[in-house]
């Protein structure tokens, strides 16, 4: 990687207006900032999707050796069919880990293990960090904290979610070396779970030693 081109350090925002609030939020900044090899980019404006941000939890049972997923419909799935670059036959109701979003004052850990319960009924005995990341920073703030959580996968299954919320979730438990395989193959669109998979692969033996000791 080069580092010898000075790095950008400047950020002028000009104007910062919410140009829509419904279910989400968007803000349009007009904004000037340095760039690489000297002087200043700009003004120009860019929409942002402030979604807010999330915990997601891969849930794991050491005992076993099973991951539980759990399938429900998403809009985003559904209104990109309309697009050539998507299949007609994608469906909307995708596989999942369970994710949900961060209240003001919130820890991730809390969100990670409520939504657990909320989404699969299951309770996390144990609970480890795989990573943070930006989701799209293109065009949203949104970040989600990843982690794994440790499960009795004897105590999933079943329909689950807030009515409240209009959640209709289904929950399903795979043995870890089809959940590898079903990452490794070309039928899951869930970014968080196949960056969770990607971890879990490289990590699942050293996790289950680990799990099992504390058992």
């Amino acid at each position: 990687m080069d580092h010898t081109q000075t790095k950008p350090k400047a950020v002028n925002v000009q104007n910062l207006e919410t140009v829509y609030q419904g279910y989400f939020r968007i803000d349009r900044y007009t904004l000037c900032h340095d760039r690489f090899n000297g002087g200043t980019i700009g003004p120009f404006q860019r929409e942002v999707f402030e979604r807010g941000h999330a915990a997601a939890v891969l849930p794991y049972d050491p005992i076993t050796d099973s991951i539980v997923m759990i399938e429900q419909f998403r809009i985003g799935a559904y209104a990109a069919r309309k697009s050539p670059h998507v299949s007609d036959d994608m469906s909307p109701w995708l596989f999942e880990v369970v994710a949900g979003i961060i209240e003001d004052g919130e820890a991730p850990e809390i969100v990670a293990k409520r939504e657990t319960a909320e989404e699969s009924g299951l309770h996390v005995k144990q609970l480890e960090k795989i990573s943070a990341y930006m989701v799209s920073p293109g065009g949203t703030t949104e970040t989600t904290h990843l982690f794994i959580g440790q499960v009795d996968s004897s105590e999933a299954g079943g329909l689950h979610g807030l009515a409240n919320e209009f959640e209709d979730i289904r929950v399903h438990v795979v043995s870890a070396d089809d959940a590898i395989a079903l990452a490794e193959s070309d039928s899951l669109q869930n970014a968080a779970f196949l960056v969770a998979m990607l971890w879990f692969k490289s990590n699942r033996e050293a996790l289950r030693k680990k799990w099992l000791a504390a058992t």
